[in-house]
């Protein structure tokens, strides 16, 4: 199954409601390891991408995404609105005048949201970012490329959970956790958990 502007704008809104839902984990998790803003910042975010959606939904899925993007970037302050935004704003650029998005043009539009976060935040894996998601996650989308968008988002889930748990065990080189040294370790990064919970929510909508 190809996702179209109006799938795209339903798991748009499935993920605000999931990040809605997780808001108060989210604070929490900054709170120890950063300036406890994260969960709000996001939460307000996907709010601004559903009222921007109930306005209009953009007619191509690459402008769907582009909504998200500019969204993002103007409603969320802190580190995430910037990378975030870059990273869908990337995706957006790469699915083109797309009617559909398949699954081979959806592992292409991972790999470019995640190049924009890498370019963006100059982050690699093992910082303790929200890198340490997406790199397992577009890896394995890659390995599922030949599936269908569900099953490639469903492993893109898979490994993105898997690479927030091991945030627990880095000691942050990015961001405001990096000033706490070994004492960030034993703390999942937010960004990366917030990545999982999106793709999670990306991955039951296509289904």
């Amino acid at each position: 199954m190809a996702c179209t502007a109006e799938t795209l704008a339903a798991a748009l809104r499935a993920a605000a409601a999931v990040i809605a839902e997780h808001r108060a984990e989210l604070v929490d998790l900054d709170r120890a390891i950063g300036d406890a803003d994260h969960g709000e910042n996001m939460d307000r975010g996907f709010t601004a991408i559903v009222s921007a959606l109930d306005t209009a939904t953009p007619e191509t899925p690459a402008a769907v995404v582009k909504l998200a993007a500019t969204t993002l970037i103007s409603k969320v302050g802190g580190a995430a609105g910037p990378l975030y935004g870059t990273a869908f704003l990337r995706a957006s650029v790469k699915l083109g005048d797309a009617a559909e998005v398949d699954g081979p043009l959806l592992v292409e539009a991972l790999r470019a949201a995640l190049e924009g976060v890498q370019a963006r935040g100059k982050a690699v894996g093992g910082d303790a970012t929200m890198v340490d998601a997406l790199i397992p996650a577009v890896s394995a989308a890659e390995e599922a490329s030949g599936a269908d968008v569900a099953a490639i988002l469903a492993a893109a889930a898979d490994a993105a959970d898997k690479g927030a748990e091991s945030t627990v065990d880095l000691v942050a080189r990015k961001g405001r956790a990096s000033y706490l040294g070994e004492r960030a370790k034993g703390h999942m990064d937010p960004g990366a958990r917030s990545t999982a919970l999106l793709l999670r929510a990306f991955a039951e909508a296509a289904r």
